[in-house]
């Protein structure tokens, strides 16, 4: 199998993973709304869930799990979404711009269609992820640009 084909399948095998955690899967971020358990929840206050996390969880655990597990979520896709996609080699903008709209898109899916809560800090540690893997991507095609092949 070409190399080009095992990245772009990885790429698709990745986001459908994706989908299904956030989608699917447990529901450990069961929302507790104004209907009471499993009612709709969400929140467009930039940073106020990362505050309310850093701040009042009685353990370093919970923040790790929810926070970094955000950002490494989305790391795969700014990694993988340049090698499989050509158009996004050039740009690590276009790529953390592309994953911004996918986990926006997933948030919104978990606010109509599940019962999660569906939070803009969490679009904002996914973006943050996507742009880590955009910029360690773009580091190894810089650095594999630089790596002179000696014949002998």
């Amino acid at each position: 199998m070409k190399l080009k084909t095992l990245l772009l399948i990885s790429f698709f095998v990745y986001l459908t993973l994706v989908i299904y955690v956030t989608l699917f899967a447990w529901n450990y971020g069961a929302s507790l709304g104004p209907v009471g358990p499993g009612g709709r929840n969400y929140n467009f206050i930039p940073f106020r869930s990362i505050y309310r996390i850093a701040v009042y969880s009685p353990t370093i655990i919970d923040p790790l799990k929810i926070l970094v597990g955000n950002v490494i979520l989305f790391m795969p896709f700014g990694f993988l979404a340049p090698i499989a996609l050509k158009k996004l080699r050039k740009s690590i903008f276009s790529t953390t711009v592309l994953a911004m709209f996918f986990s926006i898109a997933i948030e919104s899916s978990q606010f109509l269609f599940t019962y999660r809560v569906s939070n803009i800090d969490d679009v904002i540690l996914n973006t943050l992820g996507a742009f880590i893997g955009a910029i360690l991507v773009k580091l190894c095609f810089w650095i594999n640009s630089k790596i002179i092949y000696f014949q002998t």
